[in-house]
C-alpha cells in the first residue's frame, strides 16, 4: 500500500516538540515527562506525567473536531456513565505548530484485545446504559456547538456495501478462506439499500481501539471523541455485534431500550465495516495483534 493512505499525516509531532509546545503554553506541566502513546488517523497522542493526555491533530481535517471536542465534551459530563477524557488544557496554534491541541485528564485502562467471550459479556449492561444516556443528549445543543450531522451518510447501505466489497478484495490474502467466505456471504445476503434517518448524539467511532477495560475486562473508559456527530444510533450500537458475544446482545438491547430491525441491520454492517478498516491499517503498519483483534471482531459481528 503505502504513500497515499487515508490515515497518512500532514504534519508530525515528536516527543521533543510536544514537550516544548506544552511547556510554553502550560508552564505548570513543564517538569513532567512526555511520552508518545500512539496515534490514530487524525491525532498524535502523548502521556504527560501519569495524569494527562494531550492530542495533537495530524491533519487539517482534524482541527475542527479538536475545537468541537473542547466545546462539547465538558457539556457531556452529566450524561456520562463511563469515564471519558475531559478537556482541561486548551492549546492554541502558534509559530511552533499550525493547529490548536487539547489536554485531557488521563483515563486508565487497557485496550480490550484478546478478551474471552465471557469477559466481553460482562459489559453488556454497562455499554447499553452508556449509549442510552449519550444518545439522549439534546441534538439541538450538539448542532449549535457545530457538531456535524450525518457527514458519513450512515444510512446509505448500498454505497457502504460497495466500499466494503472493494476493501475485501484488497484484504483477501490477509484473511483465511473461511473468513473471506463468511464476509462475502454476508455481503451478498445484504439486500437493503438504505434505512430511515434517525438523529442521535453519537460517539461516532466506537471500537476496540477507543475503549478501555479494567482488570476484570469490564469497559472502564471510552476515549477518542474526535468523531462526535449527530446521526443514526446504529453507528454506536455496532458494539453489540463487534464487541459482545451473540448471547449478550439480548440484555444489551433490553437495557438500551430496544432497537428495530433496521437499526440492528445497520449496526451489524458497521460492526463489520469499521474492523475491516482497522484491519487494513494494521496490515499496513505490520501490527499483528491489532489485525488479529480486528478479524475476531468481524467474525463475532457475523455470528448469531
Amino acid at each position: 500500500m503505502g504513500g497515499t493512505n487515508v490515515w497518512d499525516a500532514e504534519w508530525e509531532v515528536n516527543e521533543e516538540q510536544a514537550r516544548a509546545l506544552i511547556g510554553r503554553q502550560f508552564p505548570q506541566l513543564s517538569s513532567k515527562q512526555v511520552k508518545r502513546l500512539g496515534w490514530g488517523w487524525d491525532n498524535t497522542v502523548f502521556l504527560i506525567g501519569d495524569e494527562y493526555v494531550f492530542r495533537f491533530p495530524r491533519r487539517t481535517i482534524a482541527v475542527g473536531s479538536i475545537r468541537m471536542e473542547g466545546k462539547l465534551l465538558p457539556m457531556l459530563e452529566a450524561y456520562m456513565t463511563i469515564p471519558y477524557p475531559k478537556p482541561l488544557f486548551y492549546g492554541e496554534a502558534s509559530d511552533g505548530y499550525p493547529a490548536p491541541f487539547l489536554g485531557y485528564a488521563y483515563v486508565p485502562g487497557d485496550f480490550p484485545i484478546g478478551l474471552t467471550e465471557e469477559r466481553r459479556a460482562l459489559s453488556a449492561e454497562t455499554l447499553a446504559k452508556f449509549l442510552r444516556r449519550l444518545h439522549g443528549f439534546p441534538v439541538q445543543t450538539a448542532l449549535k456547538c457545530g457538531v456535524q450531522q450525518d457527514h458519513r451518510s450512515l444510512t446509505d447501505i448500498a454505497s457502504r456495501k460497495v466500499k466494503l466489497a472493494g476493501f475485501l478484495s484488497k484484504m483477501v490474502e490477509h484473511l483465511s478462506p473461511e473468513e473471506s467466505g463468511v464476509i462475502e456471504a454476508y455481503i451478498s445476503r445484504l439486500q437493503t439499500d438504505r434505512v430511515e434517518a434517525v438523529n442521535a448524539m453519537l460517539h461516532g467511532d466506537l471500537h476496540f481501539k477507543n475503549m478501555l477495560v479494567n482488570e476484570k475486562g469490564i469497559v472502564s473508559g471510552i476515549i477518542d471523541w474526535g468523531d462526535l456527530s449527530v446521526g443514526h444510533p446504529a453507528c454506536d450500537l455496532s458494539v453489540a455485534y463487534s464487541f459482545l458475544p451473540p448471547y449478550a446482545r439480548g440484555v444489551f438491547f433490553e437495557t438500551y431500550g430496544g432497537a428495530d430491525e433496521e437499526t440492528k441491520l445497520l449496526a451489524r454492517l458497521i460492526a463489520v465495516y469499521i474492523p475491516v478498516l482497522i484491519l487494513m491499517q494494521a496490515v499496513d503498519d505490520g501490527n499483528e495483534a491489532i489485525a488479529a483483534e480486528a478479524k475476531s471482531n468481524i467474525m463475532r459481528a457475523l455470528s448469531d
